[in-house]
């Protein structure tokens, strides 16, 4: 049986997926005054600078880099920014962007050439069934639209997973941060065609104080502590131990935006979300449960 975290550590480990659910909140309010793809460039910015002058740069091809990058800060946060401007609330964003577990065992089982287990589909149908009531559920908070977005944010996630899986052995704070820098350039460019140069002049323009501590608290907060601590973390104790607290950010992301943005949480969206939920915990849990009930065998 894999040890229990600490006290101490279980705060922290609690601490970090409190930030990354309640970040939603936060994504929220900077989306008042800056324009999506902008926001994500700010964001990669600051997260790799000044942290790159402290973390020496991984040992591996820069294409891997790139690539990382560019998923990550475009096909991810960029997305990710896009649906949440309007087009999908912060609670169900935080719910949704899960997915990307599966999208990740999809591709993990394409290059492997593995088979779907029976748990693996169950879990599966569970949170696909619960993705299903909610795209039943769209209205003027919560398009089909913006719900694709997110999921094609989760798909972009996973990819990059299956991407940092390839570098083994790198330090994965300093891969994060140096893989930021090949995020900006197509989201500056990416801005300055969609949004428009006109846009970004009035949105940093616009932005007080709350609005640059919003873009201090994604590249500091949110992805350099995050990763910094839940690295540490995984480095001391077996990922049975570790992973299965990522299941709490969506119960952090759509308390918080219940409670800051006023976000209903109808009968519909908590019956969603405990589906989607579901299966992450099914996936994530049945594996080290059923080790666990053979060895008492």
């Amino acid at each position: 049986m894999p040890k229990s975290l600490s006290p101490r550590d279980f705060l922290l480990a609690l601490t970090v997926v409190a930030i990354w659910g309640s970040n939603f909140v936060v994504i929220k309010y900077a989306l008042a005054d800056l324009p999506p793809l902008l926001f994500a460039a700010l964001r990669f910015t600051l997260a790799f600078v000044p942290a790159a002058l402290f973390l020496r740069r991984p040992r591996l091809a820069w294409s891997n880099l790139a690539l990382y990058g560019v998923l990550i800060g475009v096909g991810q946060f960029g997305v990710l920014y896009i649906a949440m401007n309007g087009h999908i609330s912060p609670g169900l964003a935080s719910l949704v962007i899960q997915t990307q577990v599966f999208f990740t065992i999809a591709m993990a089982m394409r290059y492997a050439g593995e088979t779907v287990k029976p748990y693996q589909g169950i879990a599966l149908l569970l949170a696909v069934t619960g993705i299903g009531i909610i795209a039943s559920h769209t209205d003027g908070t919560t398009t089909l639209g913006g719900l694709a977005l997110i999921l094609f944010a989760a798909f972009s996630w996973a990819a990059a997973n299956m991407t940092a899986k390839r570098a083994l052995g790198v330090n994965m704070l300093a891969y994060v941060v140096w893989s930021s820098v090949y995020a900006v350039p197509p989201l500056l460019l990416l801005s300055i065609a969609f949004e428009g140069v006109d846009a970004i002049k009035l949105g940093l323009h616009s932005a007080t104080p709350a609005t640059w501590l919003a873009v201090v608290w994604q590249s500091f907060g949110n992805t350099l502590f995050g990763y910094a601590v839940w690295g540490w973390l995984l480095a001391r104790y077996p990922a049975a131990t570790v992973t299965p607290m990522a299941l709490l950010v969506p119960v952090f992301g759509m308390t918080a935006s219940s409670f800051w943005l006023a976000e209903a949480l109808p009968t519909w969206k908590l019956i969603a979300a405990g589906l989607v939920m579901s299966g992450l915990a099914l996936n994530l849990l049945w594996p080290y449960w059923r080790n666990a009930m053979m060895s008492r065998g």
